[in-house]
């Protein structure tokens, strides 16, 4: 009785030829499972590759620069109202270089083709090519988006960098750090929107990249609380800005116009309209620079303005 149990319970070769087939269904979907998600993974750090890189690059150079620790300590006040900016009394040296500065004939901004500063769109072959296509890499929209952050990184560059504080006489600070930022913003809108319909869209871009980084600098600024108040505070002062920069570029406005708007939103620490008579050459030298980089980008070409392989004019060496 028991070895004829014994027996029973042994499978039979029709089951065992299930249980293989079974076994093997399963290793083959799962291999194909794990197949699937490393080319998925692949495509995808190959599609993110690029922006991850201008990520780290922005951030190594970031903590290697020499910018002051209290660049951000900036108060929970309002930005008309944040702490006086000593503009240190020029000596008559000091005031002479200044007379000389920005006074060159204009030229194109844009980098020739053999600059290692020049960032190219990305090309790809064959099945990554046409993966990415499906993936929309290639729509209008995503090459918008990568040619704005190229723009708004020419921006950053020469708004961080701390010679551009000192060749015109400022204590780098989030205001000054600010009005910088919004000068340099201007510039480039108001190129980008000489192109028409198009270069404004890719104008709409560069603006919410940049909305996007100055959350990000006030938040580091210490403001963690209101920050949305701060937000639109700081809207209205860009706004405000760009509508007292163009005004003051129009045929019919006055010569000092600019100079005026310039004391005002950059140089004035309360936003006062009496013009300090010890930064008056600063004052004026920034106006000449704003001037001569307004011809210069107009003489910049569409397509280095568009993919923005353009560059300010470099402030360590300036010409006279």
């Amino acid at each position: 009785m028991m070895m004829a149990l014994v027996r029973s319970s042994k499978p039979s070769k029709s089951c065992l030829s299930i249980s293989r087939a079974i076994i093997w269904a399963s290793g083959f979907v799962l291999g194909f499972k794990t197949s699937f998600q490393k080319i998925s993974n692949h495509i995808l750090l190959t599609a993110m590759m690029p922006r991850w890189s201008r990520t780290l690059g922005y951030l190594h150079r970031q903590s290697k620069s020499v910018m002051p620790r209290d660049l951000y300590a900036l108060p929970c006040r309002r930005i008309s109202r944040v702490s006086a900016v000593e503009v240190p009394v020029a000596s008559a040296k000091s005031e002479v270089y200044l007379n000389k500065m920005f006074r060159s004939k204009p030229c194109s901004l844009a980098l020739p083709p053999e600059s290692p500063m020049r960032i190219e769109e990305p090309t790809y072959e064959g099945l990554r090519h046409f993966l990415l296509k499906m993936m929309l890499f290639y729509s209008k929209q995503s090459k918008s988006i990568r040619q704005a952050n190229v723009i708004y990184r020419r921006v950053v560059s020469q708004v961080d960098k701390p010679v551009i504080y000192d060749a015109f006489r400022l204590e780098k600070t989030f205001r000054t750090n600010f009005s910088m930022l919004v000068v340099h913003m201007w510039l480039c809108l108001r190129r980008l929107k000489a192109e028409g319909k198009e270069g404004v869209e890719l104008g709409q871009y560069v603006y919410e990249i940049y909305n996007h980084d100055l959350e990000t600098r006030v938040s580091k600024a210490g403001v963690n609380l209101l920050l949305s108040k701060w937000m639109r505070e700081l809207e209205k002062v860009f706004y405000g800005n760009i509508v007292a920069f163009d005004t003051a570029m129009l045929p019919e406005a006055k010569e000092d116009d600019l100079q005026n708007a310039i004391w005002k939103n950059v140089f004035a620490e309360d936003g006062s309209s009496k013009l300090d008579a010890s930064a008056l050459p600063a004052v004026l030298a920034f106006t000449r620079y704003i001037r001569r980089e307004c011809t210069c980008l107009s003489l910049t070409d569409k397509e280095a303005m568009f993919s923005g392989n353009f560059m300010f004019t470099p402030l360590e060496n300036p010409k006279p």
